[in-house]
């Protein structure tokens, strides 16, 4: 059921860095006890799952005035934790996809292991089975169906736990981009740049929100990062945030960032892609209208600190990539029972109307300079060729490209 005007309640408050854990957690206490709608659902649940953006190896983790820099503090989300576990008898568990291979996940190198084990919450691998395939509420915004962790089916509650940054690609990264950790990689599920690709992404994170639907999202902004997800530019940002509704929280974060949460692409951060966020909203998931938003922000106003996303390509160049990928599409659409003839059940990429490889594995294709014939300017589009079609892809998304 889609939330009405002022049915999203967001605060914000002003927490220092340098702020002790009991600190912290007070602030966050203080700014998650007006979300009624999200503790109401918290406190009859029998099983909670959360999501953090914690997943790197302890030697990778970079830090700013000692403050995690591109994941969830420790602190943050101690205090996260242990205010859910104050509020609810439920089972709470950790899901997550981490970059162990398989057979040996979470890994000895798992940086939240001490934490979550000292407060007895459990670590479910997304990665890993059992899987449930789950059709998205409404049929979906990129695909009518998902194959995720059967802990999300078992979930009473889900919470998403974020760190404030850019992206390279999505512009922002916040309590939505936070759901991409979900979908499992090789060799159970799709090769990470099967959603993660040109046109897809930020239509498909909206179908992660909806499945999910985070009734509690928070966000880490005592310190973050700009221009990049991974390897940008520390900021430090003095602020805590947390909301009842993904989408809501997240345009309310990026209004403190300095964005407009109504921008999108082409318009910077969204250099590259349409913002995710932007796209929910006018599926009517959510609002980036800050009128409908019960918001407030206590000591805190925006900018928290200057963001924005790297430097891409040229305007016209990304324009060129989206449209001759979207075009690709609708061959695929329009040529696919000869497609299917040869390469059923096959990956396959094409580009500019040609099959330019195909194989049973994505991942085995390579670099993708390797496989795109000196057509910089021409976009591989990467699709399973299943006569079932299971997935259920709606090519519209690209017929829209196409008519923008």
């Amino acid at each position: 059921m889609m939330k009405t005007e002022r049915d999203y309640k967001v605060r914000a408050i002003h927490c220092p860095h340098q702020a002790s854990a009991e600190e912290i957690y007070d602030r966050l206490k203080e700014i998650t006890v007006p979300l009624d709608r999200a503790w109401e659902k918290i406190e009859k649940a029998q099983k909670i799952v959360v999501k953090a953006n914690m997943q790197m190896r302890t030697a990778n983790i970079r830090r700013i005035a000692g403050r995690r820099q591109e994941l969830v503090d420790d602190d943050v989300l101690w205090a996260s934790l242990r205010l859910l576990k104050e509020r609810s008898e439920a089972e709470i568990v950790m899901l997550d996809t981490s970059i162990a291979p398989h057979g040996q996940r979470p890994g000895d190198d798992f940086n939240m292991k001490l934490l979550i084990d000292e407060m007895g919450i459990g670590y479910i691998e997304a990665g890993d089975p059992p899987f449930i395939n789950y059709k998205v509420p409404g049929g979906g915004i990129m695909f009518s169906q998902y194959q995720l962790s059967a802990a999300i089916q078992e979930a009473d509650a889900f919470v998403s736990i974020a760190k404030m940054k850019n992206h390279g690609f999505m512009g922002i990264t916040l309590c939505l981009k936070n759901l991409f950790g979900l979908p499992p990689i090789q060799p159970f599920g799709r090769v990470r740049t099967y959603y993660h690709h040109t046109v897809r992404l930020s239509h498909v994170l909206p179908d992660l929100g909806l499945i999910t639907q985070p009734c509690l999202n928070i966000i880490d902004g005592l310190t973050g990062q700009a221009r990049c997800e991974w390897g940008g530019e520390g900021r430090i940002c003095d602020t805590l945030i947390a909301g009842d509704h993904v989408i809501a929280t997240d345009s309310c974060g990026s209004y403190l960032m300095g964005t407009d949460p109504h921008l999108d692409w082409p318009t910077p951060p969204f250099r590259r892609d349409r913002s995710p966020v932007a796209v929910a909203a006018e599926h009517g998931f959510g609002t980036t209208n800050m009128d409908e938003i019960d918001f407030v922000a206590d000591g805190c106003s925006a900018p928290v600190a200057e963001f924005d996303s790297q430097e891409a390509p040229p305007a016209e160049q990304i324009r060129q990539l989206r449209y001759t990928a979207s075009q690709q599409a609708i061959f695929y659409r329009d040529n696919r029972d000869k497609l299917l003839d040869q390469y059923a059940d096959q990956y396959i990429f094409l580009q500019d109307e040609e099959v330019v490889w195909h194989g049973e594995e994505a991942g085995q294709a390579g670099a993708v300079d390797s496989i795109s014939k000196g057509k910089p300017d021409k976009a591989l589009w990467l699709k399973l060729a299943d006569p079932t079609e299971a997935e259920g892809e709606h090519l519209s998304v690209y017929e829209s490209v196409l008519a923008g």
